[in-house]
């Protein structure tokens, strides 16, 4: 079989790329993204929020055991129902941190999924889009990015931290608004100084002959997807010779403060997302599995809530003092809910006809309930929300246009939200 010489170059340069750094970049080489109607001025609101810290829940948090809890002991068994200083929200006692900060949450107990597994419901919640073997879709980072540019020009604006291998990164957009993958938040970002050994000199001298040698390819090939391999040569060097780079450093942390967010990967990640936020990326991704539990869902649930208690208060707490709550929309979101019946393993199934999603800060309007389901938490009676809802509500706080197509390279139109309308209701 005969290999193109674009493409094996392709592969060749992608893999030293992410070598460089020791990190990857998620999502495709670059097509073309162009904007629909030249000249046409789409809908754009005023932003509330300038940055967003995402929590991810993957394999579908419990909505019964967090943040929709029943009074039907058959429903909830050993969870129990915890009241908070707003009067109609009630949060499970695997919460209890949480409730403190009633005031600053709006919970949609009214989500609803069309995708009933893990694969499907995680691509369809980051992308507002249904998978298709013939694109990949970006997720909403990407979308932020691409309208409005990087806060930083020395970081990457969009981050995800944790294990979420199957993140859709920047889909058909260009590499250059992919995330940056920091799987350990603790260890901050390998191999981003230079060798021992290795001087300034030498370094320069290898990086120019890389580039001469690189030159008739670039010239013979010029094209977008080959000069975005140029482009993030450099962003990696701007990044290793930045004093920013010490937003990757948690040592500088107090203990006070780490021990507050929790011990642990996702409670790390939460105070790097903070940091990073404080160094101009725009949208911090962190992500937490586990919450799969189709067994035993009493012991699994309480450890992971747990975790998420004290993490994602502390950062409530943390971002107000800091005077950033107001402007950095914080989203908690998973794939779909679980069953109301437990099941013979003492589990929760799939359940994507009604689920809990949060959110709080850049203008949202705290201490809010919005919908509502029935006694037992299997379907929806007031108020739905689709998952494309969801993301045009995060859209909408951002002030991103969501009604502006962008062609995909097969020319194909896609929006932020595909058809999703904001829930406006929800900002104060």
């Amino acid at each position: 079989m005969r290999i193109e010489p674009d493409l094996s170059r392709r592969h060749f340069v992608t893999s030293a790329a992410k070598s460089f750094l020791g990190v990857s970049a998620l999502g495709a080489l670059p097509g073309l993204s162009r904007a629909a109607g030249a000249g046409a001025s789409p809908l754009k609101q005023v932003a509330t929020a300038k940055r967003v810290i995402y929590l991810y829940m993957d394999g579908g948090m419990s909505h019964l055991d967090t943040f929709d809890p029943k009074t039907d002991a058959a429903v909830m068994g050993p969870t129990k129902r915890l009241d908070t200083p707003v009067d109609d929200l009630k949060l499970s006692d695997n919460l209890p941190l949480l409730r403190r900060h009633a005031e600053k949450l709006a919970v949609i107990q009214s989500m609803t999924s069309t995708q009933g597994a893990h694969k499907q419901g995680n691509y369809y919640m980051h992308t507002s889009y249904e998978i298709r073997s013939s694109i990949r879709h970006p997720a909403m980072g990407a979308w932020l990015l691409k309208f409005n540019g990087r806060n930083n020009p020395t970081l990457p604006g969009n981050a995800v931290i944790g294990n979420l291998s199957a993140h859709p990164g920047s889909g058909f957009f260009e590499a250059s608004l992919s995330p940056i993958i920091i799987r350990d938040p603790e260890g901050g970002l390998q191999n981003s100084a230079m060798a021992r050994g290795m001087t300034e000199e030498r370094f320069n001298f290898h990086r120019d002959l890389a580039a001469k040698l690189d030159a008739p390819f670039v010239e013979k090939y010029n094209q977008k997807n080959v000069r975005a391999y140029t482009d993030m040569y450099d962003d990696a060097v701007k990044l290793m010779r930045s004093k920013d780079l010490a937003a990757f450093d948690l040592s500088a942390e107090p203990e006070a403060i780490k021990e507050s967010y929790g011990k642990n990967s996702f409670g790390q990640g939460c105070l790097l997302a903070r940091r990073l936020l404080e160094h101009g990326v725009s949208f911090v991704e962190v992500n937490m599995g586990g919450w799969d539990t189709h067994n035993s869902n009493f012991v699994n649930v309480p450890e992971k809530a747990g975790i998420l208690d004290a993490a994602l208060s502390t950062l409530l707490g943390d971002l107000e003092r800091r005077g950033l709550l107001d402007d950095t929309l914080v989203v908690l979101a998973t794939e779909f809910g679980r069953t109301p019946e437990i099941n013979t393993n003492e589990g929760r199934d799939h359940h994507p006809q009604a689920f809990s999603c949060l959110l709080a800060g850049g203008g949202i309007k705290g201490g809010t309930l919005y919908g509502k389901t029935d006694e037992r938490g299997a379907k929806i009676l007031e108020n739905p929300v689709t998952v494309t809802d969801f993301n045009a509500t995060i859209g909408y706080a951002l002030g991103l246009p969501l009604d502006q197509v962008l062609y995909s390279p097969s020319m194909r139109p896609f929006t932020v939200a595909d058809k999703g309308k904001p829930v406006v209701e929800l900002f104060g």
